[in-house]
């Protein structure tokens, strides 16, 4: 990359810490905190929780006509994501060691943490539990295959994708085959 690609990558970063920042105070007012990686809130946060719980019972028997017509599809997917699960884990296990390309960490991807709040009821803490494991489970193939790009086909595309990996930005730009040829190799070492 030129330089002044170099220095608003640099200042996007930058922006991006500055932004982590602010979303860090703005949850202090949701009167919590982190203790040995153990969330703890406030007791009148609590006490507000638990008067927000609505009823299991009520909520299983009570149900919006929309949510039953829509949970079967929601939770037909639950098989196609645990074989999605099986199939990539193996070729992680088999291939990155091969190739050399470092593994991913499953734990920096997955995150259950939904079960602490008190407002929600056992059928709302399975159902968070779902769509964590879902969206947890999709970051985490496409780190996998972000990396497996990387290693395969650095290559930008020819038009501006919308959401980028963040390995993109170490790929030749399109149509440029004597940077493939000459940095391909460099690239495989997934050095930042």
């Amino acid at each position: 990359m030129n330089k002044r690609i170099n220095e608003i990558v640099g200042r996007m970063k930058a922006l991006e810490q500055e932004l982590e920042t602010e979303l860090s105070l703005a949850r202090a007012n949701i009167r919590y905190r982190l203790v040995d990686s153990k969330i703890r809130f406030d007791q009148d946060a609590l006490s507000l929780h638990r008067r927000l719980k609505i009823n299991l019972f009520r909520y299983a028997l009570l149900p919006r006509p929309v949510h039953v017509l829509c949970a079967p599809f929601i939770w037909i997917l639950l098989p196609v994501l645990l074989l999605l699960d099986v199939l990539g884990s193996l070729y992680h296990a088999v291939c990155f060691p091969l190739l050399k390309i470092p593994k991913v960490r499953r734990h920096d991807h997955f995150f259950y943490d939904r079960q602490h709040l008190a407002y929600l009821n056992l059928l709302e803490m399975v159902n968070c539990a779902y769509c964590s494991y879902g969206t947890g489970l999709l970051s985490y193939i496409s780190e996998i295959v972000a990396r497996t790009e990387q290693y395969w086909c650095p290559i930008k595309h020819a038009r501006r994708t919308l959401a980028a990996h963040s390995h993109y930005k170490n790929f030749t730009e399109y149509g440029d085959a004597e940077a493939f040829r000459h940095d391909l190799e460099k690239i495989r070492q997934f050095k930042e």
